[in-house]
């Protein structure tokens, strides 16, 4: 079967390789082991960041495709319990926007092995709801923001909530949430002036930053690498005002390189997927708000597991997919492949 996006989906997963070997875990061809389980909760978002969306938003995935809080909790305790997942970030689009959000993360934090629990957001409404979510067992908070300035602000994102966002980083910090981590992209012309200021205000406030190369997944398909502001570039930029040395903690599977700021004990990380790829340590698998198992960011194929919860396919039969699923994932994204396809589905119904 095909989704809506065109993508091509399998109905009860590819077949099983007799060469994988007996381990539970989603480990792959290449000795990776999946164990960060990425979730989108919803494909809508209250901004409309010009990198990731159009004006006008997107055609928003209906209600009756959404994972059910049900499915969705019985996905991630056959993840944790089944298959080794140790952690969770939940994510969107805006996972805010996510009606009963909070009972999903109280039952995944009830969980035992009990999973790392975390949530990516672009702030609009967590000033608010922090409390809450540290009480359902958030541990930690990713918050998208950048640029410091309001009328910037107001042309990234289309709106003008720069305020609410810092509240939100205010209050997550607050409800002790830490640490509470900033994502910030870097727009060639736009905001690219800003890096050092962004840093300043991060190490003033106790928040810790991550600058992200711009990537591949915008709905409009109009990124360009050569427009994108690359790793070696946010270092430079931040050079000019503060001393960067790279961190001796070690990185594993995480997506960011990690660097001290001025001697330490703070840091900044720099995650470069596309000029410093660390596809051969990744440990993630992904779940979108459709329960669609999606084995990279950039994969072009997609397993289907909600036909199987809703065709009445039993845990281990569903485990089983997703096992398969990830024994072929591929090598690498293959962003500097000629034959490099981007994705058909945009960030924002991926999930980050």
């Amino acid at each position: 079967m095909t989704t809506e996006l065109g993508l091509p989906a399998l109905r009860g997963g590819p077949a099983s390789d007799p060469a994988r070997p007996a381990d539970p875990r989603l480990v792959d061809g290449f000795g990776r082991v999946a164990t960060d389980l990425r979730i989108s909760l919803t494909d809508r978002c209250n901004l409309r960041c010009t990198y990731c969306m159009p004006a006008e938003g997107l055609d928003w995935m209906p209600r009756s495709e959404q994972l059910t809080d049900d499915e969705l909790n019985r996905l991630i305790a056959l993840a944790v319990r089944e298959l080794g997942v140790e952690e969770l970030r939940f994510t969107g689009g805006e996972p805010l926007l996510r009606k009963g959000l909070e009972d999903v993360l109280t039952a995944a934090s009830a969980l035992r092995p009990r999973p790392d629990v975390s949530l990516t957001t672009n702030g609009i409404g967590l000033a608010r709801r922090a409390g809450a979510l540290a009480a359902a067992g958030v541990d930690r908070l990713n918050v998208s923001l950048d640029t410091l300035r309001p009328e910037r602000f107001a042309e990234i994102t289309r709106r003008d909530r720069l305020s609410d966002v810092l509240d939100g980083l205010a209050a997550a910090h607050a409800a002790g949430m830490r640490p509470v981590k900033i994502n910030t992209v870097l727009l060639r012309g736009v905001n690219d002036d800003e890096a050092p200021d962004l840093l300043a205000f991060a190490l003033e406030h106790g928040y810790q930053l991550r600058f992200i190369e711009q990537m591949p997944l915008d709905a409009q398909h109009g990124w360009r690498r050569s427009e994108m502001i690359t790793a070696d570039e946010i270092l430079e930029r931040l050079g000019e005002r503060f001393t960067l040395t790279p961190s001796g903690e070690a990185r594993g599977g995480a997506p960011a390189e990690k660097f001290e700021v001025d001697g330490g004990p703070d840091v900044v990380g720099v995650i470069a997927s596309v000029t410093r790829p660390f596809c051969g340590s990744c440990d993630r698998t992904r779940l979108t708000a459709d329960g669609q198992v999606r084995t990279c960011l950039f994969a072009t194929g997609e397993t289907d597991l909600r036909a199987m919860l809703r065709g009445g396919a039993t845990d281990a039969e569903i485990a089983g997919t997703w096992r398969d699923a990830m024994w072929g994932k591929k090598a690498g994204h293959g962003i500097d492949d000629p034959g490099f396809l981007q994705p058909a589905r945009p960030m924002s119904a991926i999930g980050g």
